[in-house]
């Protein structure tokens, strides 16, 4: 399978060419406007077909594409490739213009080609592992924090808050009406946001608070009697019967496989195979980026002028 790596910059370099130049069954296509870094990463990773210019793919034999540039270029660039009958990939957020999104997945229902969202945590090995219970869930609490970054709210919310928000957004139908949103600004950024709701007797929350004092994510699961707790994605606890049980991934797991990178890439080769992705999938996608649009207008609503 050929695919094409559009977006060359950090998140590409740390989280994804690792993982896709390791696999034998794909080949690549780097893309990049920047010279530099095209020519330097395709000598590093032995990568033989580059271009800077994403309009030339098309031509050169591609199955499919994934997308890593910057947000504001998702909309145009996905829907090029969309016209064209490719399956796309987009690094979260798909657009932070929840109308866009819309316009996206129904070009991509018109032309039946898959559109995938590149949410890493709904991968996550020692969360799956351990989270699919036979208990009712009671409640799931999803905190990301941040030191000394607090920001601009578009930004903030689409591009980060996100995260915690998709995590929480399990079964992708939450109406906007449920949520309870508060917030704290500090100046004109937004330095703290925490959101809940209530479903069939279930307490969702997300919280990421951008002037905290170490960045860390940590979540929580309360089941029928039985509790976890995850400060990071390799190791947790659970108390079940008032005992408490250290919970790790095995040795020598490898860092992106415990990020959900691996089994995230792993899925989206099915995708492409198949020609399709579920309906289900679509649905929370869509809604979680129409729960992030919602927050923004609050927060700009409740913004002094």
């Amino acid at each position: 399978m050929k695919i094409a790596v559009i977006g060359l910059g950090s998140i590409a370099q740390k989280a994804y060419l690792p993982v896709l130049t390791q696999r034998a069954d794909l080949e690549l296509v780097f893309c990049t406007r920047n010279a530099e870094i095209l020519n330097h990463l395709a000598k590093q990773y032995r990568i033989s077909e580059t271009c800077s210019n994403y309009r030339s793919l098309p031509k050169m034999g591609i199955d499919a594409v994934m997308i890593h540039s910057s947000t504001h270029s998702h909309f145009e660039i996905t829907r090029f490739f969309l016209n064209t009958g490719l399956p796309v990939f987009v690094d979260k957020p798909l657009s932070d213009c929840y109308s866009q999104c819309e316009a996206l997945y129904e070009l991509s229902a018109k032309k039946s080609q898959p559109l995938f969202l590149g949410f890493n945590r709904r991968y996550l090995p020692l969360l799956k592992q351990h989270l699919d219970q036979d208990k009712p869930l009671m409640a799931l609490r999803w905190e990301k924090h941040r030191h000394n970054l607090s920001g601009e709210p578009k930004t903030f919310i689409f591009d980060d808050f996100i995260h915690a928000l998709d995590s929480i957004n399990l079964q992708g139908n939450t109406s906007p009406e449920d949520l309870s949103i508060h917030f704290q600004r500090t100046g004109d950024h937004l330095s703290r946001l925490d959101i809940q709701w209530q479903s069939d007797e279930v307490l969702y929350q997300a919280s990421m608070n951008r002037s905290a004092g170490k960045t860390r994510e940590m979540i929580h699961a309360d089941y029928l009697n039985t509790s976890f707790r995850f400060d990071s994605f390799l190791s947790g606890i659970q108390w079940q019967n008032n005992e408490e049980k250290a919970l790790h991934l095995p040795d020598w797991t490898p860092m992106l496989k415990s990020k959900g990178f691996h089994d995230m890439i792993d899925h989206w080769i099915n995708v492409v195979q198949k020609g399709q992705q579920s309906l289900e999938l679509t649905k929370r996608n869509l809604n979680t980026h129409l729960l992030c649009d919602t927050i923004y207008e609050h927060v700009l609503d409740k913004t002094p002028d």
